[in-house]
């Protein structure tokens, strides 16, 4: 969440900022935030005289008894007592305060960088790079959703079977081709100086308000109530709260995780050719990157993230394109977010399979994630990527490598898959 002390200071950049977002009342908002946390600075004040007073009576009370003033000593008892009385009530109303500072802070999303274009939809988006040339299949070119089939390696009528929609079998060559593609972004991802973890696929309400899913998407996250825990939308969420509430020393940083899990979205209410098939799916494999970052390099590690997915796309052999996100696309906690999608030539369009933000304090903030500088306590940055989720990579794989020998797979996973070609 947005640091008061930054509102104060940006107040003007932040609201021009802040609307390119859509937020047309963002001013009034951020002003909000500012006159709550006036009130909440008063009663705090108010609670610290008031406890300072009665901490010196108390004194007075132990020096009166010691001397046998009894009487003077009932006296300031009393005036202790009403003292006592009043802090306490300032201090339920410093508590409601606070309470409502937080649930304001919660939401306001993140001021977006500078950089980041004004719009309102994903054809706002600026097109940062893109390859010069697409593929082109020939006529009787199938899209993917007719080629597992065809193949029988995905099988969506099994998946809605046992679970519903949007949770599919992966079969045969189809499953071990996901395998590998995991391996693979691992293997990457540990050649570049992740550390690998395998986390918790079930979070508690804290690392959901840590990372900013929570309140924003609480209707997207599958939860798990008798328990008051939370299916992961992504390894996101698990690996950046292991260091909520966290100091680290300087020699630490950068901090550079990788995890691979199963991830759960509702993402209900879509229909239609564009989330056919492994478009968009309830639970779906990802290779996640996170990192950790001082303020003053942050954007040299969100350049290194962007470089890391280029260099897994290229590897595949797929055509792609990088957009810089606009405003009122952007999601709720990132400062800034480049996405990749690469291009199906069966279905004629551009699939997002990657997103790599940076937060700058925004999570480390709800996080309290912060690192010894000199005397100082400052916050740090945080960052993460897809490096890369499956389903589309996987749907573009299918669809840009069929021959009529069969479907053909891309030399830098053989190692893993141990076959070149998905047969009939």
């Amino acid at each position: 969440m947005l640091l008061v002390s930054n509102i104060r200071e940006h107040l003007e950049d932040y609201s021009e900022r802040l609307q390119k977002r859509g937020i047309k009342d963002a001013m009034e908002k951020l002003k909000e935030v500012i006159s709550v946390d006036e009130s909440r600075r008063n009663f705090q004040q108010e609670q610290d005289s008031l406890l300072s007073e009665a901490n010196a009576f108390a004194k007075q009370i132990g020096l009166l008894m010691k001397e046998g003033k009894k009487e003077e000593a009932n006296e300031i008892m009393q005036k202790s007592s009403q003292l006592k009385s009043d802090s306490k009530s300032a201090g339920e109303k410093l508590k409601e305060a606070e309470e409502q500072l937080k649930e304001l802070l919660y939401n306001i999303p993140n001021v977006p960088h500078e950089s980041v274009p004004a719009g309102h939809t994903e054809e706002d988006n600026e097109i940062v790079f893109q390859v010069d040339s697409l593929p082109e299949l020939s006529g009787e070119a199938s899209p993917h959703w007719d080629l597992i089939k065809e193949y029988d390696i995905i099988d969506f009528e099994l998946g809605n079977k046992v679970s519903g929609a949007g949770f599919p079998f992966y079969k045969g060559k189809g499953a071990r081709l996901v395998r590998s593609l995991i391996n693979f972004f691992l293997d990457e991802a540990d050649d570049a100086g992740y550390n690998e973890v395998i986390p918790p696929l079930l979070v508690n309400e804290d690392s959901g308000y840590g990372t900013g899913q929570l309140p924003d998407k609480e209707g997207q996250m599958y939860e798990a109530a008798a328990d008051n825990l939370f299916l992961i939308p992504t390894a996101e969420v698990p690996i950046t709260n292991m260091y909520r509430d966290v100091i680290l020393d300087e020699s630490q940083l950068p901090l550079k995780n990788t995890g691979h899990t199963p991830c759960f979205r509702r993402e209900a209410g879509s229909w239609g050719a564009h989330v056919r098939g492994l478009n968009r799916l309830h639970q779906f494999d990802k290779v996640e990157i996170v990192q950790v970052s001082l303020p003053e390099k942050s954007y040299e590690a969100f350049d290194q993230m962007v470089k890391h997915v280029e260099t897994l796309i290229k590897k595949l052999g797929l055509p792609y394109r990088i957009l810089r996100l606009c405003g009122g696309d952007l999601g709720f906690t990132s400062t800034i977010t480049y996405d990749f999608e690469v291009y199906s030539a069966a279905q004629k369009r551009w699939l997002e399979v990657s997103s790599i933000s940076n937060f700058e304090t925004y999570q480390a903030n709800r996080l309290k994630l912060r690192y010894r500088k000199g005397k100082k306590k400052e916050l740090l940055h945080t960052l993460n990527g897809s490096a890369l989720a499956l389903p589309r990579i996987l749907a573009a794989l299918l669809e840009n490598n069929q021959t009529d020998q069969g479907i053909k797979i891309p030399e830098v996973l053989v190692p893993y898959t141990r076959f070149d070609f998905i047969e009939k």
